[in-house]
This record gives structure tokens, sequence and C-alpha cells, in this order.
């Protein structure tokens, strides 16, 4: 009899067991079921970039891949599988494929139904115009650990083949000083290369831009000049301050503000001008922008803030803010939604009315505006920026200022595809394609 307590006691507890499994499998599934839904209606659940691809068929359900992104939200459980919720919000840190146990995940660009364009680039980061090569995020790798390493090895690509004795002013030209163009300038130094580095703004590119405090990265680097760079939780203030140490530290030669407009071949290399009209010659070139082109600006005292950004990575992550959004497309507007549910937000628009947006869009924010989710400021435009204000003009009323925290600028880009097609490279549209680390798919 004890003995058959015991067993029906072990079973009772079995099925408790399994049934607040159950329900709480459930339960998971009613909240990413939910949030897929409200990614739907906003626009953000279909991947338009870098974004993770679950294997069904290996998936094991181990939750690794939620705990390691740092950008939650952008998976979830349903079904007892992984699922993608705010595709969007994938910035390609890659921290889900080293934490998934079955490597059920994978990084791909583009989908089966969109497509997204990338240039034409070989093992050794060359495109089809020899001697005009491409690293980092334009070639479809956003990681800032991977951005570092097709860096380097791009140079160690175009070390090899530099001819000795020509007639340039430079052996290699490089275009863009994020995290891949840091990484080649100093690799270039390293190989005792002639070499030069142009930014259309300021040292740091996308990082530069990073609206959140932390940037995150999942495994140390190998910087080259420096050694291993061992920074998983840190400010993108740090991390900025100890790329322009490293760069000053070995006499780097960047210079900042000076966007290029075009590339064009000359009989010994090539010429690079730039808008400021300044032309500067080299056998080799190496283009490490990013794909997101480049952000429109207003122009106004203050835009130069840590506060101002020019993407959000994380709205849901965002709370307690006062906030002014800058622009009246779709971006602006389902960026502008999300954060009013956490914050107070402005949004400034210098339109009378809305223009082409989605039809939700445009009836979500109809709604948002009755119900004083958000304040919205039509035919109006930004004239200052102050670490905890803006001040704004409105057609037929005073000027208007309000309390501020963060100001996101919509303002629309400049995509590099036609600078690259002046160039001569070709770019192709990748339907699914899978992106490997260090190198090409």
């Amino acid at each position: 009899m004890l003995e058959l307590l015991i067993y029906l006691s072990v079973a009772a507890v079995m099925g408790i067991v399994f049934y607040l499994y159950i329900k709480k499998m459930k339960t998971q599934d009613q909240i990413t079921g939910s949030k897929i839904e409200q990614a739907k209606e906003s626009g953000i659940f279909e991947p338009v970039s870098l974004h993770p691809h679950i294997d069904l068929n290996t998936c094991i359900k181990s939750g690794a891949c939620l705990e390691a992104c740092p950008e939650e939200d952008v998976l979830g459980i349903q079904g007892g599988r992984a699922t993608l919720i705010n595709a969007t919000h994938c910035v390609g840190h890659g921290a889900c494929f080293h934490a998934c146990p079955m490597e059920a995940i994978t990084l791909r660009i583009g989908t089966e139904k969109r497509g997204v364009d990338l240039p034409h680039v070989n093992q050794s980061f060359e495109t089809n115009v020899e001697g005009i090569f491409i690293a980092g995020e334009l070639g479809g790798m956003g990681l800032i650990k991977n951005s570092v390493e097709q860096g380097k090895q791009a140079i160690d690509s175009i070390a090899k083949s530099i001819t000795k004795g020509h007639s340039n002013e430079y052996d290699v030209i490089i275009i863009g000083a994020g995290p891949a163009g840091i990484s080649a300038s100093l690799q270039a130094k390293n190989h005792g290369l002639n070499a030069l580095t142009l930014d259309q703004d300021s040292i740091g590119g996308t990082v530069f831009s990073f609206p959140r405090a932390k940037v995150v990265m999942t495994a140390p680097m190998d910087l080259p000049l420096y050694g291993k760079l061992k920074l998983f939780h840190t400010s993108k203030t740090e991390l900025l301050t100890l790329w322009t140490n490293v760069i000053n530290k070995n006499q780097i030669k960047i210079v900042e503000n000076q966007k290029v407009e075009s590339i064009t071949l000359i009989p010994q290399g090539f010429e690079v001008t730039t808008l400021q009209e300044k032309k500067y010659t080299a056998q080799k070139v190496l283009l490490s922008i990013g794909r997101r082109g480049t952000p429109r600006k207003l122009g106004v005292k203050g835009e130069q803030l840590e506060k101002v950004a020019y993407r959000i990575l994380e709205p849901e992550l965002i709370s307690g803010k006062k906030i002014l959004v800058v622009g009246g497309g779709d971006s602006a507007i389902e960026n502008a939604l999300l954060l009013a549910d956490q914050n107070t937000v402005h949004l400034s628009y210098r339109g009378e009315k809305f223009g082409r947006l989605k039809p939700l869009n445009a009836e979500n924010i109809r709604t948002a505006a009755e119900t004083n989710k958000l304040t919205l400021l039509m035919e109006s435009n930004v004239i200052e920026i102050t670490d905890k204000t803006v001040s704004l003009t409105q057609k037929d009323s005073e000027n208007l200022t309000i309390e501020n925290d963060l100001v996101y600028i919509f303002a629309g880009g400049e995509l590099p595809t036609s600078f690259l097609q002046k160039a001569g490279i070709e770019i192709h549209k990748r339907f699914g394609y899978t992106v490997r680390e260090h190198g090409k798919g």
C-alpha cells in the first residue's frame, strides 16, 4: 500500500509539473502571438535586412537564442520553436547563432519574397572592378566584430596586390571610418602601406549614431596594432574613445567631413573626388561605408549632441523619456507610435499634412493624436537642440521650446547604390542570402 501511495504521489507531482509546463507554453505562445500581430501592424515583422533564420527541423526550443539576443523581442517561442517577432530590430550581433546548441540559426539577408541589393564581392573582398574592395556593413555584415575582421582581411588582400613604384599619392584610400574602416586603417599601417582614410562625418561610422547608451559585442575582437579587445557591455563613447586613442597613437591619417562623390578609374589606379572638391589618387580603394546610406541632417545647432540619432534599434527598451521624432514618412510614424507607448512623444513634421503613408500608419497616427497618445507639431521645423530642450518654429505661431531627452531624425537619406554603380560596381539582388562570418556566404 505504501509503495502504491508513493507511486501515486510521484504521478501527481509529475502531473502538476506537466500541467504547469503546458500552461506556461500556452501563455508564452499567446504572448509571442500578440507581439507578432503588433509587429505586423506596425510594419516591423518582415525582415528588411540582416535577420535570424530558424531551421525548425533542428530547433529544440532551448531558449538560448532568446537569452543571448541583446536587442530583445527579435525572437520568441511559439509552438515549441523559436520564431521571429520584430525582424527589423535585428542589427546582426550574431549572438543567437553562437548560443544555439543545435546551430539551428543562421543570419540571412533578404527573404524568399523580398530581395536585398548587395554588391558583387569575391572571397578576397574585391569587387568586379579590379582594385576596388568592400568590407563591413556594405557587404552585408553589420556585426562590429566581423566588420573589424573583414577590414583587416581586406587590407591583407590589398597588400599582396600592391605594385611597387606606382605613381599614385597613396597605396590605398579607405572610404569610411566605421569599425571596418578603422581596422583597415590600422592594418594598412601594420603592412607599411601609404594609406588615407576619408569619412563623410566622424570616426565611428554607424556606432557614432547608435541611440542606445551601450554597445553590445558578443565576443572579443582582434584590433590591429592593439590586440584583443574584450568589451562586452560598454558605452559607445568609451568605444569611440578607445578607437581614437589607438588611431592617434599610431598616427593614422583620417580626414573627417570629407564625403566622397566619385571614384574614377585612371591609368595608374583610381582618382577619388570629394564633395569638398578634393582629389586624391591611389592604386587601390577600400569601401567600408554603411548600407543605410547617408542620413539627411537638419543642419541645426546642437544636432551633433549624443542624444540625437537617425535610427532606433530598441524602441521597446526606451521608457520615461521626453522624445522628439522628426519626419513625416512611415519610418517616423512607426517609431513615434512605438515610443509613445512608454514615453512622452512629440512628432515634428514640416508639412501641413502627411503624404504617402501606409493606410494603417495614417489611421494609427490620427488615432494617437486624437487620444493624446502623442503630440503632433505640424508645419514645424527644429531650429536648435540643447542638452535638455528642443526649440522649433511653427507656422502662424510663436517659437516653441519643449523639454527633451532624446531626438530621433527620420528625414530620409542618400542610398549608396547609385554611387557604387557609378564606380562600375555590380549590384545583385539576393533572396534569403546566408551571411558567413569573416567573409562571404
